[in-house]
């Protein structure tokens, strides 16, 4: 618990954090544990598994001790995950209301850049054929593709 509190957590616990969850608060963008503590996270699925805060491993969100500071470091700079779909759309945030707007664009052309890098190698033509971007509960707007990945370059 010292070295996630070094390194910047806003909240560490073990097991009365547990408790404050379970009775509902979940004030936080990312949770995180260690595997000894998943078998008492794992109680919590139905709580965080809905908001997508829920520990995984292939998430990065379960880390040794060792490597706690890394993970948070990551976070508090805004690492997000991506994969397709199963039609072949990718869906991540790119920041918030709060963010002001060069953050906003510089988010969409780092976004875009890590899509363009991990193209496959056996994938021919144009790789990203549209862009859209919406807020949560907002309509889409299209994007110029030229103008998005001119960003990212």
């Amino acid at each position: 618990m010292k070295l996630a509190e070094e390194a910047g957590a806003d909240y560490v616990g073990g097991d009365e954090l547990i408790k404050q969850i379970e009775d509902g608060w979940v004030e936080f963008d990312v949770a995180m544990a260690t595997p000894d503590m998943m078998p008492k996270v794992a109680k919590l699925g139905r709580i965080l598994g809905r908001r997508g805060l829920m520990p995984n491993p292939k998430s990065g969100t379960v880390v040794p001790p060792q490597d706690i500071p890394r993970a948070i470091k990551e976070a508090r700079q805004g690492r997000a995950e991506f994969r397709l779909d199963r039609t072949a759309i990718i869906h991540l945030p790119i920041g918030k209301v709060s963010f002001e707007n060069g953050k906003l664009v510089e988010n969409l052309g780092a976004v875009i850049e890590a899509i363009v890098k991990a193209k496959p190698s056996g994938a021919k033509g144009q790789y990203i054929k549209s862009i859209s971007l919406c807020s949560t509960m907002g309509a889409g707007l299209k994007v110029d593709v030229r103008s998005a990945l001119a960003l990212a370059a």
